[in-house]
């Protein structure tokens, strides 16, 4: 069963290239009464933080080639020499290479090593939107060399529709190899995306598990792809060094973006219960093979209960920290199952419970404190604005694991889950000079980037739209932050430094940049971030304390050597303040060029 309802309507296609986006949500369909314009005291000149997440590109995917003004460097696939500004492969192409592993027995983060790839095999089309699902994608050649390659030279980098890299927690883990990056192509090739209570595949080929090497793709921006970013990242602010807080995919991600913690299996007031045996995690291989986990996917398990060493897949991870020397940032709680795949909100769109007899794959109602409560107890206001709500109607746009705050009883068992709106109110309270002092956006589907069923250069058209929106009233620009990135990485290849902070992550490097008339113009802010950080920039400027003793944003600011990514004083993430100066207003700030398509 795959928990997200994917699009297959693009319609939005069309809007977007005739330029009338704008005008239909800005007409405020399903408006909802919006809250009037707050001036509630900050620590900064700031009184607007607009969140705007997209999906499933990592830094690297992105920003490989990106060169940055002069006195600024950036840490890519380009500065390493690992690809040339064709594309092609640079002098260190070999340090991106792709190896091959055997973990035959029990699950290993680490597998034993059997030697590297002669070559990529051919990536799939998993369920590429125009594309036969599922068979070797051929517009790509057969075989490429061993290392990232360039996407956007076999498909059009504006209307390409590629393969979806599989993004699960235990695989992410795999990927990662303990710092060496070295098994991305080896986990698509031997698990994919989960067996999902499936039996093994036979023949077992290097295409049955629907992924190829498509994860070693990336975006060149010296060749013309992703320009809305690129000139946000050249005029505005950016950080190489922001990354996914969890290991895994976008339910997991979306949950620690609103509580800088996990949800978990639970009565719905927090106390810890244990799952349906057929839903938790078992990554061990079953026998016979490499690697086919024994349960795992969207039919088979995404609960762990990572404080029992002797469930399956615990061990391996923990004293890997262990080795490090790391006591975790967030605490495997005894007895607690915590979610680390996509299951559903236990909540409907309009605050009903789910019948979880009918949706067993559902998280049951959650009590971690959300952000959204600690600016309402502020008296700060705030909104949640998500494509295709449609005033709790929602369309095949949506997407329910988008929201963490669907997930959580003090939201939406309580009138404020009318905060919830679709994004078409986003634009009615901008024009209406009503927006509330923190806004969170998560896109339409179609336009969320989310490879297979949309793609960057849409999501590009989507920012581009919302910060030209607000650029054009300066009263609201002049006191606005507006922050852009991932949920996650979408298992797409990085070259980046990951600190590991405990059993859940921290995840791969993703994009994100920042536009305001405070954003220090052209600068690249090497500060290690994860989405804890937006957490905590939200609560420095508004005077806010941590959500919960055990959520990531307790944590300290870093402190960095000129040159490192790594906090000396791990584990830490920053505030993202390093990236704004508040000394001056930039007057003149420029609006984003026209959109990515």
């Amino acid at each position: 069963m795959n928990i997200r309802k994917r699009t297959r309507n693009w319609l939005w296609r069309v809007l977007v290239s005739s330029g009338v986006s704008t005008a239909l949500f800005a007409s405020g369909l399903a408006s909802a009464s919006a809250p009037s314009a707050e001036s509630a005291m900050t620590t900064t000149p700031l009184k607007h933080v607009i969140v705007i997440i997209g999906e499933n590109h990592t830094f690297d995917n992105v920003f490989a080639t990106y060169q940055p003004r002069k006195g600024q460097t950036v840490a890519n696939l380009l500065s390493r020499q690992i690809v040339t500004t064709s594309g092609g492969p640079g002098a260190n192409f070999s340090a991106a290479q792709q190896n091959i592993a055997s973990d035959t027995t029990t699950y290993s983060n680490a597998p034993k090593q059997t030697g590297a790839y002669t070559t990529l095999t051919q990536p799939n089309t998993t369920y590429a939107n125009g594309q036969t699902p599922g068979v070797p994608d051929s517009r790509f050649p057969a075989t490429l060399l061993n290392g990232p390659f360039q996407l956007s030279t076999y498909t059009a980098y504006q209307v390409s529709f590629t393969g979806d890299p599989v993004h699960r927690f235990f695989q992410m883990w795999q990927d990662y190899d303990e710092g060496k990056l070295d098994l991305f192509q080896w986990v698509g090739l031997t698990i994919g995306i989960g067996s999902n209570g499936s039996p093994i595949p036979s023949p077992f080929t290097d295409q049955t598990t629907q992924q190829g090497g498509v994860a070693m793709g990336f975006y060149n921006m010296k060749t013309g792809d992703a320009p809305v970013l690129k000139f946000i990242a050249d005029n505005y602010a950016m950080s190489d060094n922001y990354h996914q807080g969890i290991m895994g995919g976008t339910g997991a991600n979306f949950i620690f973006l609103g509580t800088g913690d996990l949800g978990f299996y639970q009565d719905g007031n927090g106390n810890a219960l244990t799952p349906p045996s057929n839903q938790i995690e078992n990554p061990n291989p079953q026998a016979g093979t490499n690697n086919w986990y024994t349960q795992d996917g969207y039919g088979g398990g995404s609960y762990v209960n990572c404080s029992d060493t002797t469930l399956p897949g615990i061990a391996p991870i923990t004293n890997y920290l262990a080795s490090l020397g790391i006591t975790p940032a967030i605490p495997c709680a005894a007895g607690h199952y915590y979610l680390v795949n996509n299951y559903g909100p236990a909540y409907t769109a309009t605050g009903a419970l789910v019948d979880i007899t009918a949706h067993p794959l559902t998280l049951p109602p959650q009590t971690n404190p959300t952000i959204a409560d600690a600016l309402a107890n502020a008296g700060v206001s705030w909104k949640y604005y998500i494509g295709g709500f449609n005033g709790g109607n929602p369309t095949d746009a949506w997407c329910s694991i988008c929201n963490p705050l669907q997930f959580t009883k003090s939201i939406m068992a309580t009138p404020l889950r009318t905060n919830i709106q679709d994004v078409a109110n986003f634009y009615a309270d901008l024009a209406a000079n009503a927006l509330p002092s923190v806004s969170f956006i998560r896109p339409y589907e179609g336009y969320a980037g989310h490879p297979a069923d949309s793609t960057l250069s849409s999501y590009e058209d989507f920012i581009s739209n919302v910060v030209n929106s607000v650029r054009q009233r300066n009263a609201v620009f002049n006191d606005t932050a507006i922050i852009m990135t991932m949920d996650e990485g979408g298992g797409y290849y990085d070259s980046g430094y990951i600190q590991p902070l405990d059993f859940f992550g921290d995840g791969t490097r993703i994009p994100m940049v920042v536009v305001s008339p405070y954003a220090k113009a052209g600068f690249v802010d090497h500060t290690y971030y994860d989405h804890a950080s937006i957490l905590k920039f939200i609560e420095a400027n508004w005077g806010l304390k941590p959500l919960s003793p055990r959520s990531r944003d307790n944590l300290p600011n870093p402190t960095q050597a000129h040159g490192s990514y790594a906090p000396s004083n791990s584990p830490a993430i920053g505030d993202l303040m390093n990236l704004f100066d508040f000394s001056e207003l930039r007057e003149h700030a420029p609006f984003i060029i026209p959109g990515g398509s």
